[in-house]
């Protein structure tokens, strides 16, 4: 009876990003990444929900330190505000190098940020998956531009990936990017 009152509690954490009984899928990783390719800006175009993006703009730069481990800074435009939050990447198995580890504080763990697709140029396809002692799982997954805007096309691909690969995208939504300062 305990995991039922987990389950309540975490109910209104998880009612606002998306969710699914079972354990995490495993998508299909960029096979040959090259994160030296990679790094650098990416504005966000499409997500699924995440409570801790609600605002427009958004946008992630990535960077490798001198200690070898990645910067990844953050920014939104929310409430009025520019938001700024800064994490620490790391790849936990170089044979694996598109499943990349994000952490944003001392006090939680890392977590996934997999690489599905990328030309590194135009688009990348990114998706995190968190366990919930493999009764639940809560989805994330990106659409992400080298520019704020990408074409239909490129849209329609992503998400046609994110298909393949058993992602429920009926809760996916469009990042406000207008009037944005670069």
């Amino acid at each position: 009876m305990p995991w039922v009152c987990l389950l309540l509690l975490l109910a209104p954490l998880a009612s606002a990003q998306t969710y699914h009984w079972g354990p995490c899928p495993t998508p299909k990783v960029q096979p040959g990444f090259s994160l030296e390719k990679y790094l650098g800006r990416w504005y966000e175009i499409e997500k699924l929900p995440a409570s801790f993006a609600k605002g427009k703009c958004i946008e992630s730069n990535f960077s490798v330190r001198k200690d070898g481990t990645i910067e990844v800074t953050n920014f939104q435009f929310y409430k009025d505000k520019l938001r700024k939050v800064e994490g620490t990447g790391v790849t936990p198995d170089p044979r694996e190098a598109a499943k990349l580890a994000l952490g944003f504080s001392y006090f939680t763990p890392y977590s996934p940020y997999w690489v599905l697709s990328t030309d590194y140029a135009t688009v990348s396809v990114v998706y995190s998956c968190a366990d919930v002692l493999r009764i639940f799982h809560v989805e994330y997954a990106w659409i992400l531009g080298r520019s704020r805007f990408l074409p239909g096309e490129a849209i329609r691909y992503a998400q046609g990936l994110l298909l393949e690969e058993g992602i429920d995208l009926y809760k996916m939504r469009a990042t406000d990017q207008e009037g944005c300062k670069d």
